[in-house]
């Protein structure tokens, strides 16, 4: 991704040193196109980022949670039986 970037980068500089022999406006014009790639790859990139965090912060909160989660499905258990045990049978 740094790649890319960079190499954008790079064709905007060599366009601006090619400004000189070309019409302004039709320079304008590229620079605005590269502009506009630059940023579409940098706010995938930040999206990603974004989503790699998320998906990160989720599965410590599993790890973190996963002994707790058993223990409360045990004693869930547990009440269920006890509760089996004192319903009348019909």
């Amino acid at each position: 991704m740094k790649a890319s970037l960079l190499f954008l980068l790079a064709c905007t500089a060599v366009l601006a040193v090619g400004a000189r022999a070309e019409e302004p406006k039709a320079l304008v014009q590229k620079v605005q196109e590269l502009a506009q790639k630059a940023t579409a790859m940098a706010k995938d990139a930040f999206s990603r980022v974004r989503e790699s965090e998320a998906a990160q912060q989720a599965r410590q909160w599993l790890s973190d949670n996963a002994e707790l989660a058993k223990q409360r499905l045990v004693w869930l258990k547990e009440q269920l039986a006890e509760l089996w045990k004192k319903t009348p049978a019909l």
